[in-house]
Parts: structure tokens; sequence; C-alpha cells
């Protein structure tokens, strides 16, 4: 039986935010295609992981056997969050951005998950893990849109998740999510509606693809 992880770090509820809307469309599609199979829902606004500590880091770099109590208790977090995402056949994470990058609560995660010499580096134990990231975003920041430049969400989880881990890395994005409430965007509500369709219809066929995938 193949094994969904489903993170998210919207600190809003499932009614008040694009990416839970998104990532519960691919969880339900995977569900009803493979229901045999596992999900674990991690969500990090309700139940954050630990920032990184000096000790956790320190004890990422040392033989275990010269840990401190302080350094194995950390790191044994770290190797919790790790060993569930190994464990993981398909990953799906809701990625907001947030002041032009992801959830500090998200970027915790990461902190844990990614220790070189495991699953980065030349090891990358995860590596060709497909992932799916939602990354919804208030209002455009694709080529070509005047604030190509200040996109950092797809940059920095490129970097991490596809050159640091080594996955198959996938992104659907929800675009303009703010253009409902914020009257001075009224005018962009079709091109909002339009993208989150899109990526409705884009998480249901991923989650089908990759649910398929595994049964087979």
């Amino acid at each position: 039986m193949a094994t969904l992880l489903h993170i998210d770090s919207s600190v809003f509820p499932a009614d008040a935010s694009s990416s839970r809307a998104v990532t519960d469309a691919f969880r339900r599609t995977w569900q009803e295609q493979h229901p045999e199979g596992t999900v674990i829902h991690r969500d990090l606004a309700t139940n954050p992981v630990p920032h990184i500590t000096a000790h956790a880091h320190t004890a990422g770099f040392s033989d275990p056997a010269t840990h401190t109590p302080e350094q194995a208790a950390a790191f044994a977090e770290r190797v919790r969050l790790i060993e569930e995402l190994e464990r993981a056949d398909a990953v799906l994470i809701g990625a907001p951005m947030y002041n032009l990058t992801i959830p500090s609560t998200l970027k915790a995660w990461l902190d844990n998950v990614v220790l070189f010499g495991r699953t980065a580096g030349e090891v990358q134990s995860v590596k060709g893990t497909p992932i799916t990231v939602v990354a919804s975003r208030g209002g455009a920041y694709g080529p070509g849109t005047p604030r190509a430049g200040y996109e950092y969400v797809q940059n920095y989880l490129s970097a991490v998740l596809a050159d640091f881990l080594g996955a198959d890395l996938d992104f659907i994005v929800p675009e303009l999510t703010m253009a409902a409430a914020d009257p001075g965007m009224a005018d962009l509500v079709p091109l909002f509606e339009a993208s989150r369709a899109r990526a409705l219809d884009e998480a249901a066929a991923k989650a089908k693809e990759l649910a398929q995938r595994h049964a087979a």
C-alpha cells in the first residue's frame, strides 16, 4: 500500500484557505483512487514542529555516540520527521506565500528534514519521490508580471526539494487569491476564479496519476 504524506501550513482553516482547498482536492482524489493506501496528514499550523536549535543542528554533523542528552533529544525529533518523509511514496505540500516566502512553520519542517549525508547531498534518501507543492499567492508573480522578481517560493522550494533532496517536484499555483476580498482587485476576480479552477483540476489529475502509478 502506498503512503501519501500531506503537509499543510496555511494559518487559515479550509474554508478560508486557497492552498488547503487545493490540497484537499488532491487528497480526496488520491483516496478515491487508492482507498487501500495510507494518508499521513501533518498540519503545521495547528501542530508545528520544533524550530532548529543549536543542539538539533550540531547533532546532525556529529557521531550519535557523542551526543549530549540535549542533542540526542533534539536529533530524535529530526529523525522522526525524516523517517516519516522517507516512508512516503508521494508528498503533498500546501505552501501559501506569506510576505513573499513560505510560512515559518514550513521552513521549520524543512530545516528538520534536510540532513546532509542522509536526505540531502550525495546520498538523497528520498531521491525520486514525487512531491507536489500547492504554491498559492494573493497576487501574481509569474514570468512577465510586475512582481516576477519577488517570486521566492518556487525558487526556494525548487532549490531545497529538487536540488538538495532530489525529489521529483511539481508545482500547482493558484494565483490572485486576494481578488475576492480586496476591492482594489475586483477586476481580477475572473482571473482568480480561472486560476482556482485550473489548480483544482490539476490537483485532481496529479493525484489520480500518482495513485494509479502506485496501485499498479
